[in-house]
């Protein structure tokens, strides 16, 4: 079998610049324009935002809610035997090219969800998230196979550090469009953010070429007669027969799945936030959501060299902490100016927990571990699961009482909930430590 070469600087540049690539979708898509945009081009004939999708008849932010949920569902059900048949095949790199295709096609097709075709708005929209996750699976399980785990924690905050600089690039550049028309000749500000939409589309096909020419291809394996389906489903039982062994890499799990819920459910559904319950102007959510992308780079950093003087574990300890002082915060805001120290402490925390998740995750794994793509799908499940239930839950609140800043309450007692698994972890013999 091909060894790889450990802490080869271009493999590990050429890896962290997918987040390049991809994260300009996290950024205008899940965050920025998009969610502005969606309200209101999704209505129906007379312009109303209760529409009617799939028999069900609900409002347009509810909807878009669902789908973010409905995307991660359909991830954390196939994303676990498509990770066991790219192990038992050795071909994850064409898996991970597969998705970002998916997402990326699926972005450029939204520059055809004009007003009323929600339709078109929802599926590509619910496309691109399922191309972008994809892809994100097979992405992460490369770190443990090209660097060492004393280079897991500066890696991953480089990854992130880039996504963060790419997307705030390319926001400005289409922010100019939907906000001064007057450059582009009075363009229409439907159509400037459409563009938006295409333009995320072409950066990540684009810049995801370095990645994909870069990284190591794998060991591709021949296995004759035998039916790649079943082959991969005992790729993944022989890999969750080992995960259930490890007592420290369960627990962080169950972790993971809390604090993980609460912010992703705050990166997905922030802007919705400051646009329902708080009435901002379009302007002061692009300002919070460039904030808090900005804020993000330092924090990756600061939370990665936390993790090296005091191990993963304390380190994410701390971050949650602050997470919590955060819900308590969001329950109070009233303002414009509350609402921007608000971003500004979730961008600082955001990519801390989110470098930091990642890195400790690739320390937990066995050492010379070759289905890494499996060990992944399992915390890629659990973050798709909880993503899946915090939008759901906030959704439903919303739907019911009307009220975000319930849901905000809920969103503080469980990464409450997520300290008690990190307080245990701390006594757990088998781990490593560097990691507590």
């Amino acid at each position: 079998m091909k060894q790889v070469e450990l802490n080869n600087p271009k493999v590990l540049n050429a890896w962290a610049f997918y987040d390049w690539a991809n994260s300009v979708h996290s950024l205008t898509i899940t965050s920025a324009i998009f969610p502005i945009y969606y309200p209101f081009a999704a209505v129906n004939d007379s312009g109303a935002k209760e529409i009617d999708f799939l028999g069900m008849h609900l409002s347009n932010t509810v909807l878009f809610s669902y789908t973010v949920s409905f995307a991660f569902l359909l991830l954390a059900i196939i994303m676990p035997l498509l990770s066991g048949i790219a192990d038992y095949k050795g071909n994850k790199k064409s898996f991970m090219r597969f998705f970002c295709y998916v997402g990326s096609f699926s972005c450029m097709s939204l520059f055809f969800f004009e007003k009323g075709n929600y339709y078109i708005g929802t599926f590509g929209f619910l496309f691109s998230i399922i191309g972008w996750g994809g892809s994100m699976v097979f992405y992460n399980s490369f770190l443990p196979e090209i660097a060492s785990p004393d280079r897991y924690d500066k890696l991953s905050a480089k990854g992130f550090t880039l996504g963060y600089i790419g997307s705030v690039i390319l926001l400005i550049q289409n922010l100019t469009m939907v906000m001064m028309p007057q450059w582009y000749g009075n363009i229409a500000g439907d159509l400037a953010s459409r563009i938006s939409f295409l333009s995320v589309g072409i950066w990540w096909l684009v810049f995801a070429q370095i990645p994909f020419h870069y990284l190591p291809d794998g060991n591709k394996r021949t296995h004759q007669g035998e039916n790649i389906w079943l082959g991969g489903w005992r790729e993944l039982m022989k890999v969750y027969q080992e995960v259930k062994q490890i007592r420290a890499l369960k627990g962080f799990l169950g972790s993971f799945f809390l604090f993980n819920m609460g912010a992703q459910t705050v990166m997905y559904l922030g802007a919705l936030f400051g646009s329902e319950e708080l009435h901002l102007p379009t302007d002061a959510l692009i300002i919070t959501i460039l904030l808090i992308q900005l804020v993000a780079i330092p924090g990756a950093y600061f939370c990665a060299r936390l993790s090296q003087k005091i191990g993963n574990i304390q380190a994410l300890m701390a971050i949650v902490i602050v997470w919590v002082a955060i819900c308590g915060f969001a329950y109070t805001v009233n303002d414009q100016f509350n609402f921007y120290l608000l971003a500004t402490g979730i961008g600082f925390v955001m990519g801390g927990i989110q470098s930091n998740s990642r890195a400790t995750f690739a320390k937990m794994c066995p050492p010379d571990e070759k289905d890494t793509s499996s060990y992944f799908s399992f915390y890629d499940a659990c973050d798709r699961l909880s993503t899946v239930l915090g939008t759901f839950i906030f959704g439903l609140i919303i739907q019911i009482t009307g009220n975000m800043r319930l849901g905000i309450l809920i969103l503080g007692l469980v990464f409450i909930a997520s300290i008690y698994f990190l307080v245990k972890l701390r006594g757990t013999k088998e781990l490593q430590p560097r990691l507590v």
